[in-house]
This record gives C-alpha cells, sequence and structure tokens, in this order.
C-alpha cells in the first residue's frame, strides 16, 4: 500500500515542531520587528542607531554610586543592553515589553554593546 503524501500544512506544521522554542521565538521578534530598525547583529559600537525588539530581562539596580535600569532588548538576531542611569523603575519596562529604542550606542565594562539613556517607545 503507497503512503498518501503529506498536506503541504501539515509539513509546515511538522517542521515547526521540530524546530528549538529559542528559534520560534527570535522568528517571532523578528516579524514583529520595526523595519526601519538596525538587526542587532548589525550594531558596532559609536554609531547612532534605532533599534527594535522584545525586551527579557529587566533589572533595577539600587546598589553602589547611582541607580540605574538595565533591560536586555533582542530582536532574533541578537541583544543589546537598554540602560537608564539614574533612575529607581522606569513604568511599563518589563520582560516581554515590545520598544524601539535609539541612542548612541557603547560597551558596558564587560564588553557588551549598549545604548545609555536611550529615548524609546513602547509597542503594542
Amino acid at each position: 500500500m503507497d503512503a498518501a503524501p503529506a498536506r503541504p500544512g501539515l509539513r509546515a506544521w511538522l517542521r515547526r515542531l521540530a524546530v528549538p522554542q529559542q528559534e520560534l521565538f527570535a522568528a517571532e521578534v523578528r516579524r514583529e520587528t520595526d523595519p526601519d530598525a538596525v538587526p542587532l547583529a548589525d550594531l558596532e559600537a559609536r554609531q547612532l542607531a534605532v533599534v527594535a525588539g522584545r525586551l527579557r530581562a529587566v533589572v533595577h539596580r539600587t546598589d553602589g554610586r547611582s541607580p540605574s535600569v538595565e533591560a536586555e532588548l533582542y530582536d532574533g538576531t541578537g541583544q543589546v543592553a537598554l540602560v537608564w542611569m539614574g533612575r529607581r523603575r522606569i513604568v511599563g519596562l518589563e520582560a516581554g515589553t515590545r520598544l524601539a529604542a535609539r541612542g548612541r550606542v557603547g560597551r558596558l565594562g564587560d564588553g557588551r554593546l549598549a545604548i545609555f539613556n536611550p529615548t524609546y517607545e513602547l509597542r503594542p
């Protein structure tokens, strides 16, 4: 007995089933990202950039000299830290939030790329 060929929708569903969860999340974030934004994988230090994606983590730092809020923005191609100095909390910033930000790219002490005190817009 010959096996019936799989329907195209079934093939796509089966392929999606085999893809790791992180890759599915990355693909979803890339679909949602602002077309004017620079892919985070292409960011370089010292460039002025518009970036967009989803926040994966938000940390409120109150220890040390000055408070700050640090968020990790992910767009499916890479990540960048967004750091607001002198802030204890920013309403609306939490893991999973979509946003677009603009600022000059720099580096943190550990070498990661970061944008300090970016202007930002929360996205639905």
